[in-house]
């Protein structure tokens, strides 16, 4: 159970907002619902996702296993349960998201992968990354790609804190 009760997203002076969210993420999730208390952080947050997810050179792939290895790494399983699908549906295997705690040790990760899932590692638990790994995904991705890749990583750890600091969950009722 969340550790605050979520917004009512039945308030009018929110209603174009609410409208948004819904027409952008087909429904108003729990984590729109907890950011709904501050209107003006709930519409900077979906201008910011908006554009990792929609308008990004990034590949959808690598985008949505960045995001689902920065959810393992984090402990963030509602982060997890509304990515999964969009993992699944952008091409990344179910073989891949079962081995993703493992990801070092498993052959099912092309060279690219592994120098951004490697990234990740560095970026979520070490928060320094080396000049040698930015050089390896440099092998594999634009400069442009790189930036949005890890922008990609920082905003989904700030998600995955956000969710976890207010136990935000899939399960949770309204």
């Amino acid at each position: 159970m969340a550790r605050l009760p979520y917004a009512d997203i039945e308030r009018s002076d929110i209603a174009p907002l609410v409208e948004r969210i819904t027409q952008e993420r087909g429904s108003v999730l729990h984590l729109y619902q907890m950011l709904l208390h501050s209107p003006a952080v709930a519409e900077g947050w979906l201008n910011f996702l908006t554009a990792i997810r929609q308008r990004c050179a990034l590949s959808a792939d690598l985008r949505e296993l960045v995001i689902m290895r920065v959810a393992a790494l984090n402990g963030a399983a509602y982060e997890a349960d509304q990515h999964a699908p969009l993992a699944l549906a952008a091409g990344v295997t179910e073989k891949q998201l079962e081995d993703l705690g493992t990801w070092t040790l498993s052959d099912q990760f092309t060279g690219q992968q592994r120098a951004v899932l490697q990234l990740t590692d560095e970026m979520t638990t070490a928060i320094q990354v080396s000049p040698d790994l930015i050089a390896t995904v440099g092998a594999f991705l634009s400069h442009k790609e790189i930036v949005e890749l890890v922008v990609t990583i920082a905003a989904y750890n700030m998600v995955s804190r956000f969710l976890e600091a207010l136990s935000i969950h899939s399960d949770d009722s309204r």
